[in-house]
This record gives C-alpha cells, structure tokens and sequence, in this order.
C-alpha cells in the first residue's frame, strides 16, 4: 500500500493586523515568503508547495522568485479557510498548513506529523509542540501553550499559561502552529462555524476541540522562531545566516 500524497500550503495575506506587510518584509536578502517556501521545498515527498494570498503583491513576489501562487477570496475568516480553498484543486490525501512566517522549521518535524497521520486513523489533524524552558514565554499571551493527554491528543490550547502551575520545565509546551489535516477533516473543519472559545482565545484549533475533533500531538525538541512583529526580523536574519552559509538557491 503506497503511503498518502501530501502537499503543502503557505497562507500569506497582507494585512495582518499587528504586522502589515509581513511575508513580503526583507530578510537576508529575500522577502520572508521565499524563506518559508524554501524551507518547505526541503520536505521529501510533497507533490506541491503552493503560497495561498489574497494580495497581488504577495502572488507577483512568489512569482519573481519561482514559486507557485494560487491567489484566494479576500474574505476567509482565517488561514486554514484559505488552506481549504487552495487545497481543493490539488491531489493529496493530506494537507499541510504551513505558517508563512516561520522560516526556521524543522523539516524532520513535518514529517513526523504525516507519519503520525498515516499510522493512527483516529487522528483527524495534527500539530507540534515543544518544552518551555524560559519564563517569559510561559507568561506571554504571544507565545501559544498546549496541554494533551497521555495519548499525546490535544486538551486544550491557550495564550494563558496551562497548566496554572507550570513554570520551566515543569510541564509547559509551547504550541508550534503547523498543522497537518487529513483532506477530509480539513474541509469540515472549514464548514464549521467560529465558536466561542475559538473566538475568546484568537485560536482557530479551539474550534476543532470545541466540535469533537481529534489533534494529535507531536513532541520536538526543534525550537522554531516566528516573526510575529517587525522586532523579530533580526532574530530570524542571525539564524538564517548562521543556517545558510552561502547563497540560496
């Protein structure tokens, strides 16, 4: 039995509310949307790597440096429902949902997702965590945290600090947003509507929860660095310069 085809999909939209402007900020050289898409294109066996936007900007920036661009409705609530768009005209059986703005993944890491996928049918989606060993990002409402279960299932996510007690290493994880759906999970997923704690918390995966959905997830000890707001840039540039000793290609 041959393994699932997956694909992988970057939501990047323009105006980000604390950030506007943010897959096509200058890093190193190139916009941040290439980094991630280059990062992406090193995950062995997707059948696609596409930019899902809903700005020409954005598409036209894809284009200039050989990527592939599906341009979206402007109306989505959220990424994984510009996800779900684009994923409706490609051939996989799973679908990744790649945050455009983490260009320091850990490939391995969204491997071990799919595989996750592939060996547990009871899993609907899912997602990545790792240790929190610093206080200030425990404590931080930019810094998600997850809880699961034995069976590494999610409980619940959370800006606040779950569980209350945590504190080092103590049982805090911090929640890496990169989603791995089954096809056809990803589009109920989208048919559902926004629910309260989704909405209270600013965390679509709530939604997911809240409706009996399953979200498997993966422990790594691979931290990645976002770049939520424009101070972050610099922190990202030093690593990709630490990671990429000579040019991109």
């Amino acid at each position: 039995m041959s393994s699932p085809r997956f694909a992988i999909v970057l939501p990047a939209r323009y105006g980000s509310t604390r950030f506007p402007g943010k897959p096509l900020i200058q890093i190193a050289g190139k916009p941040l949307i290439e980094w991630v898409y280059l990062r992406a294109s090193e995950i062995d066996g997707a059948t696609d790597v596409v930019v899902a936007t809903d700005d020409a900007r954005i598409c036209d920036a894809v284009g200039r440096f050989g990527g592939k661009a599906v341009m979206t409705r402007g109306d989505h609530a959220t990424g994984t429902d510009r996800v779900a768009e684009v994923a409706n005209g490609l051939d996989a059986d799973i679908i990744v949902n790649l945050q455009g703005d983490e260009p320091l993944f850990d490939p391995q890491m969204v491997l071990d997702m799919v595989e996750m996928l592939e060996s547990d049918p009871t899993i609907d989606m899912a997602t990545a965590a790792h240790a929190i060993d610093d206080e200030a990002e425990l404590k931080s409402p930019n810094v998600v945290k997850v809880v699961f279960d034995r069976s590494h299932r999610a409980l619940y996510f959370s800006r606040s600090t779950i569980p209350s007690g945590a504190g080092g290493t103590r049982g805090g994880f911090r929640h890496v947003g990169v989603y791995v759906f089954r096809r056809e999970a990803l589009m109920r997923f989208t048919e559902l509507p926004q629910t309260p704690l989704e909405q209270s918390e600013g965390l679509e995966q709530l939604r997911a929860l809240e409706n009996g959905m399953s979200i498997g997830v993966i422990e790594t000890t691979a931290k990645t660095i976002g770049v939520d707001v424009p101070e972050d840039a610099k922190t990202v540039e030093k690593e990709i310069g630490r990671i990429y000793t000579g040019p991109v290609e």
